[in-house]
């Protein structure tokens, strides 16, 4: 990234040991800056919570089922998620972002589905097919699109109107989810510059393409 050698770090050496999610989560939750996260995002929030961070382990157990998210939903953000943050299926950034929504409250939790759905319905109005179906270059044109504001040309070359504004506020709504669930990772922070014995007190932005993340 070349900025990690100018970055302040907290020295864990003294530790020996490798910090769990649940105190990598904590540190983030601390004060370091997280990419792509809106400040006024509930993650944030959520990451505060003592009850989800004592779930957090039991998230990769092979018998797994989700709290909040329908089959399909979970099959939909695993693909879009991945498709904003490569790596978040291996972080299971899906698993946690269920995790989170099963103490969120309701509103939020709403706004969550309901950007899911606009995501699987745009999916069906361009392609015929739902998000996880489309092939790479589908997945890339439609988070692209979405991703732009509502004064940009879409890649059809159209101005987006009212229609694209509200899935850019849906892929705004995704992004910040995504990201949070999967920079709070062990993944994510290695990602960032995160070793067994170094933990950054602040981070620089991500290397992810423009718009996808």
């Amino acid at each position: 990234m070349g900025t990690k050698s100018a970055l302040t770090v907290i020295n864990d050496r003294a530790a020996g040991v490798q910090l769990s999610r649940r105190e990598m989560v904590r540190r983030l939750a601390a004060g370091a800056a997280w990419p792509l996260v809106a400040a006024s995002h509930p993650i944030r929030e959520l990451l505060r919570n003592d009850a989800v961070l004592d779930e957090v382990e039991k998230l990769a157990a092979a018998d797994w089922k989700p709290l909040v998210l329908s089959a399909r939903q979970n099959e939909s953000l695993i693909a879009i998620a991945e498709s904003i943050v490569p790596g978040s299926t291996e972080a299971q950034v899906n698993r946690f972002i269920d995790l989170l929504l099963s103490v969120d409250a309701s509103e939020q939790k709403k706004g969550f589905l309901d950007a899911l759905a606009a995501f699987e319905g745009e999916s069906q109005k361009r392609f015929a097919k739902d998000f996880p179906a489309l092939e790479v270059s589908q997945k890339s044109q439609l988070l692209t699109d979405a991703s732009a504001t509502a004064t940009k040309q879409n890649s059809d070359g159209e101005v987006a109107g009212e229609s694209s504004a509200g899935l850019h506020k849906h892929f705004e709504n995704l992004k910040s989810w995504v990201s949070g669930a999967y920079y709070s990772s062990e993944i994510g922070m290695k990602e960032l510059g995160w070793t067994a014995d170094r933990v950054f007190a602040s981070f620089p932005g991500c290397e992810h393409p423009e718009g996808l993340h």
